[in-house]
């Protein structure tokens, strides 16, 4: 296969995983990344102890990304040492010193239509404070720092995708089986993140629901390469 063609290929996030059993259905169907939630206000939210049973249950190459909202830097280097995530995911106010500081990569949320992210010059000045993450996530703003399953105007992603630095980026934000594949179409992100658009309820995935937005983001991508 060509790297052109590898290029082409969405990569998939599912995130806020709380069972064992959904995380080997998304291993199954397919996922590049699974993400645990370590933030306590969230309906999703996994103890240490609990993220590393999930952890066992996920092979090789396929990332574990753990989420944080504002941690202290302790909780995140426990949850390093015990959990061993391959990637961190920062969701708050962190500055870029804060991501940095685990000599881990990261992937840094932005809560675009949030304050200071209202135009599309402020949503590209705000993701070049970031330029050491590895990528740039784009969620709706919400109090709660994501988990909203709404989705936000896209257009202030307009100056980040004409830009040459960059870097590659993930959208995330009232993405399901429905509206993924026109998303993708239009916007061709590197990677699509979803948690509430898989769910039965908040932490528990819907089997049918994870297969059904495989498909589609697939159906996209060959969409692409006709």
């Amino acid at each position: 296969m060509s790297v052109d063609i590898m290029d082409k290929r969405t990569r998939i996030k599912f995130c806020g995983f709380t069972r064992e059993e959904d995380v080997r259905a998304a291993v199954q169907g397919g996922a590049d990344a699974l993400g645990m939630v370590f933030y306590a206000k969230s309906r999703r939210s996994v103890s240490v102890a609990q993220a590393r049973q999930l952890r066992e249950a996920v092979p090789a190459f396929v990332k574990v990304v753990a989420l944080f909202v504002n941690p202290e830097p302790d909780y995140v280097q426990e949850v390093i040492d015990t959990v061993s995530p391959d990637m961190l995911q920062f969701h708050g106010d962190e500055s870029p010193q804060d991501c940095e500081r685990y000599g881990k990569p990261y992937m840094k949320a932005f809560r675009v239509g949030g304050p200071d992210m209202e135009t599309r010059q402020d949503v590209l000045a705000e993701c070049r404070r970031f330029s050491s993450a590895d990528v740039w996530l784009f969620d709706s703003y919400s109090a709660a720092y994501g988990g909203s399953g709404e989705g936000f105007d896209l257009s202030l992603l307009g100056d980040v995708l004409k830009a040459d630095d960059a870097r590659p980026w993930v959208l995330a934000g009232g993405l399901n089986p429905e509206n993924v594949a026109e998303y993708i179409r239009k916007l061709r992100p590197f990677a699509v993140d979803v948690s509430s658009g898989i769910e039965e309820a908040p932490g528990i995935k819907s089997v049918e629901k994870m297969a059904m937005f495989f498909e589609a983001v697939r159906g996209a991508d060959q969409h692409q390469l006709a």
